[in-house]
Parts: C-alpha cells; sequence; structure tokens
C-alpha cells in the first residue's frame, strides 16, 4: 500500500499528488456535542488550527477544553488540493494532520490554547511524533491573523528554553499562516469519542509551557 511509505521530505507542486476539485465528503455535526462541524458558527466565536501529532488524540484534547464550542480534524499546509487521508498519508501531499478548534475567547483564551497545544505533545521531534513517523505528524501553529501569530511565536520563544533546561532539542514546530483547511472523512471526526479504546500516540514532554499562566504574549 502506497500510503505506508514514510518520506521525510515535504514534496514539491512538480511531484505532488493532483488532488480532487471536489471536497472530501465528511459529517455534518459534532459526534459529542452535535454543534455544526462547518459552521455557521456563533457570533463573536473565534478559531486557531494547531497539528501536533495524529489529530485523534490531539482533537480529543482541544473538545474537552472547556470554552471550546467545536472541534473537526483536517489537512493543512500542503499542495494537493482536497486529499485524501491516504494520500496526505503517502507524503506526497505536503498537509499535515491539523485540528480545527472553535471557541468562545471569553470562556477560554488563545493563549491557552497554545499553551495546551505545546504541553499535549513533543514539539521537537521535526516529521514525527512518538511512533508515529511521516511528515503528516509534524507540529504546527497555523495563524489566521498578525494577533495569533505573535502569541504562537512569544509562546515558541518562552518554551524552547524550559525544554532545553531538560534536555530536549530545539523546537521545531512551524507557525505560518493558514491556507485552505481540508476537512478529513467522516469517520476521523471525533474518532476517539467514537471508538474510545482507539488508538491514541499523544505525548507531551512534561515541561510547562509559560504562557497561558499569566505570562503575556509580547
Amino acid at each position: 500500500m502506497f500510503w505506508l511509505k514514510k518520506s521525510l521530505d515535504l514534496p514539491t507542486k512538480a511531484n505532488a499528488l493532483p488532488g480532487r476539485s471536489t471536497p472530501v465528503p465528511t459529517a455534518e455535526a459534532h459526534f459529542v456535542n452535535g454543534h455544526a462541524l462547518k459552521g455557521p458558527y456563533p457570533a463573536g466565536f473565534e478559531t486557531a488550527v494547531f497539528a501536533l501529532g495524529c489529530f485523534w488524540g490531539a482533537e480529543r484534547k482541544f473538545w474537552q477544553t472547556p470554552g471550546v464550542w467545536a472541534t473537526a480534524v483536517g489537512y493543512v499546509a500542503g499542495i494537493t488540493e482536497n486529499p485524501t487521508y491516504e494520500e496526505v498519508c503517502s507524503g506526497r501531499t505536503g498537509h499535515t494532520e491539523a485540528v480545527l478548534v472553535v471557541y468562545d475567547p471569553k470562556a477560554v483564551s488563545y493563549d491557552e490554547l497554545v499553551r495546551l497545544f505545546f504541553e499535549s505533545h513533543d514539539p521537537t521531534q521535526g516529521m514525527r511524533q512518538g511512533n508515529d513517523v511521516g511528515t503528516q505528524y509534524r507540529s504546527g501553529i497555523y495563524v489566521t491573523d498578525a494577533t495569533q501569530r505573535v502569541t504562537a511565536e512569544a509562546a515558541k520563544a518562552a518554551y524552547e528554553p524550559a525544554l532545553k533546561a531538560k534536555g530536549f532539542s530545539p523546537i521545531t514546530t512551524e507557525i505560518v499562516d493558514l491556507g485552505p483547511f481540508y476537512f478529513a472523512e467522516g469517520y476521523h471526526q471525533q474518532y476517539l469519542a467514537k471508538n474510545p479504546a482507539g488508538y491514541c500516540g499523544l505525548g507531551g514532554t512534561g515541561v510547562s509551557c509559560p504562557i497561558g499562566t499569566g505570562v503575556a504574549a509580547q
């Protein structure tokens, strides 16, 4: 099966898979709370997008967070239009597995979500997360505006010395502008709510990130 080949090099436009013009079918409602997966979202709510390894466990971290209204898993930061899961896993689309978080900023801040992101995985591993190896498992924060970028960059800068003090390598998390978010297939959405004993390869470093604990982004 071609998608089991784990390339650690991102593809170029010349060798990426072609994709398709039609979106891959997905679920309409959040399996846990029934909220609309693709919106419309409540007025005043905001969105954030993170990649921290296999998106099954990553999504659960966020839907369990107070103030989060909905979550969805999908594919970002790649080349191929409307990719399938198998195509993403081939390493030939350039995407990473990501989580879309819809949240009420009056109940949970973006700073707090960024802190949860960093503490829920090992952001120093490059094109892998634990035993999961491949470009689709890389760490990333995909920002929607300049304010999110400032917060993300500040968190990364504050967290890296704390990790180095515990013997970890430099952070490899990419912080880039959010491009198209392609919703993953319906069976991936809220996977661990449907399959409580399902695989979750998520694991943090045990090192606290200061952002979201009273340390403001500068």
